[in-house]
């Protein structure tokens, strides 16, 4: 039996909109946490989930499998998550929605 247990986790880069102030507040309570700003949205949206009893009943129903994705992931290398995780930005792709806000 292993002394060490390594879960491999996967990683997406997706590029969001945040208002300054919420920008501001994400930088703050990372430094307050001592964690990256991609660490807090990681496990604040997680707790968000797994929180809200409405949304984990929709979780249920077939709609939950039709959505249509609005954010443009792409795959993250190891090298990419290991600069994710240090707190430096890996390359990322514009939401649609960004996109066409920045082409308006």
């Amino acid at each position: 039996m292993p002394l060490l247990e390594v879960v491999q986790t996967r990683y997406v880069s997706a590029s969001i909109l945040l208002t300054d102030t919420t920008a501001l507040q994400l930088y703050q309570y990372a430094a307050f946490i001592r964690a990256t700003a991609n660490e807090v949205i990681d496990q604040a949206l997680a707790y968000v989930f797994s929180k809200d009893r409405d949304f984990q009943e929709f979780l249920r129903t077939p709609e939950a499998q039709r959505i249509t994705p609005t954010l443009r992931v792409r795959r993250v290398s190891a090298s990419d998550a290991a600069e994710q995780v240090n707190g430096k930005p890996a390359q990322a792709a514009e939401s649609t929605s960004s996109v066409r806000a920045l082409k308006a």
